[in-house]
């Protein structure tokens, strides 16, 4: 397996981590917000860097247990992160003075025996350099006075990182599939994810609302890397009062378009609420690849699971017709039942949006149906099909031309998708459909 050498930002509430992490990575994964405390799992992203890859991890603070009611389990995951790095960045807020817990956390970390950096961020102009001179008593490896607002001296940074860890070139790994689990609040997408790596890489509580940033997790299966991406549970805006959890609402919803790869995660004891159909609709309008995770199978009796099914399937069926044709699966995040299935099946819907139908077998489909089932039109008639094409993959997407302008009705361009899908054998995908006149 490859190993792939990781960078650990460390560090105490609003020092400018995430804001760093983002600059390193030059793209903006974690959520930044000036109310402490946005940061709670451990993001990792995949960072390219003078020609090698590396992970790039972004941490929680260190918190105040009274503000923050996850604040030992944010600082758990912060530790795991700096034991499992290969270098750690310990970063500090250059506006103030060290505080004596910073000094003992640089301690603590010492100890570990890890290349340590210090990062004295926020030192936006060259005056400042020189009032920094308090943090050079820390005697770390190397220091760095950088601005991860305004990118000042993160290429020195950059260059120090390089030169001490060895990275992985991007033609080692290749190119991950990005799987991102969605789906309401308190369904088990954390839970499931924490399953596929095979350990609690991230927090999970009955507090709602836990996750915050879009969580990237990466795994190996069959020779295939796999980026994970954990979601903020959505739900009405509305409904939401901390504003930390709405920006990460706001985000997940934005963020589905970069997915590969969707997995609608359900609970199946409470199956299917209106919140369920309205992330189901969501992830339909994305165009993107779906299969659906029933979880918590089992807390559903044996003796009951085989009605339990048919009533699911039937749900997706009758009330979630928009996704019915996404593959299903009843898994348990608790016990392990079915959730690896999840990543073969993720890979095949995904060479099932990437298919492409050769024009000829497309209109020997299309004329079969003309005259078994003549199209239905909005306007009284005259309107007559020349031939289809397909256009697009991700999803695929399918062109009938016509002699003159006009819309199917729904109910047959409905019926034409269906009887194209079941034709060539489409699955885990949605279709897509227009109509030009020429």
């Amino acid at each position: 397996m490859v190993k792939i050498p990781a960078v650990a930002i460390i560090g105490f509430p609003n020092v400018g981590k995430s804001t760093l992490f983002n600059r390193l990575l030059r793209r903006k994964m974690a959520i930044v917000h000036n109310l402490p405390g946005m940061t709670r799992d451990c993001l990792s992203a995949l960072w390219s860097i003078r020609g090698k890859n590396l992970f790039l991890i972004d941490t929680g603070g260190f918190g105040d247990i009274q503000r923050e009611p996850l604040a030992e389990k944010i600082k758990e995951k912060a530790w795991q992160a700096a034991m499992k790095a290969n270098l750690i960045l310990f970063v500090l807020d250059g506006r103030r003075d060290l505080l004596p817990a910073e000094e003992e956390l640089y301690r603590v970390l010492k100890k570990t025996g890890k290349p340590l950096f210090i990062v004295v961020n926020k030192i936006d102009t060259p005056e400042m350099e020189a009032k920094a001179g308090d943090y050079f008593r820390l005697s770390g490896e190397e220091i760095f006075l950088v601005s991860a607002e305004h990118r000042r001296n993160l290429d020195l940074l950059e260059e120090a990182i390089a030169a001490r860890l060895p990275g992985v070139s991007p033609e080692e790994i290749g190119e991950p599939l990005r799987l991102a689990i969605i789906g309401r609040i308190n369904v088990g997408k954390s839970s499931i994810i924490n399953r596929l790596c095979g350990e609690e890489r991230l927090i999970v509580s009955e507090i709602p609302g836990t996750t915050r940033d879009l969580v990237e997790s990466y795994v190996l299966r069959s020779g295939r890397f796999f980026c994970l991406v954990d979601t903020a549970g959505l739900r009405r805006l509305s409904r939401v009062k901390d504003e930390r959890e709405k920006a990460s609402i706001v985000v997940t919803k934005k963020r589905i378009s970069q997915a590969d790869v969707l997995c609608l995660v359900m609970d199946i004891t409470e199956f299917p609420t209106r919140q369920d159909l309205a992330v189901a609709q969501l992830a339909s309008n994305s165009g993107k690849p779906l299969i659906v995770a029933l979880n918590k199978w089992d807390l559903i009796p044996p003796e009951e699971r085989d009605r339990a099914a048919r009533f699911s399937r039937e749900a997706i069926a009758q009330r979630m017709e928009f996704i019915a044709y996404a593959p299903v699966f009843f898994v348990s995040a608790r016990t392990g039942k079915g959730v690896f299935s999840l990543l073969d099946e993720a890979l095949k819907v995904y060479q099932q949006a990437g298919r492409k139908i050769d024009t000829h077998s497309l209109n020997e489909f299309l004329n079969d149906l003309k005259l078994k089932h003549p199209p239905l039109w909005q306007s009284r008639g005259g309107v007559r099909i020349k031939y289809i094409i397909q256009v697009g993959t991700y999803p695929p997407t399918f062109v009938l031309f016509v002699n003159k302008r006009d819309k199917l009705l729904p109910t047959y361009e409905k019926f034409l998708l269906s009887r194209l899908r079941e034709a060539f054998d489409f699955w885990g995908t949605p279709l897509r459909l227009k109509i030009k006149e020429g």
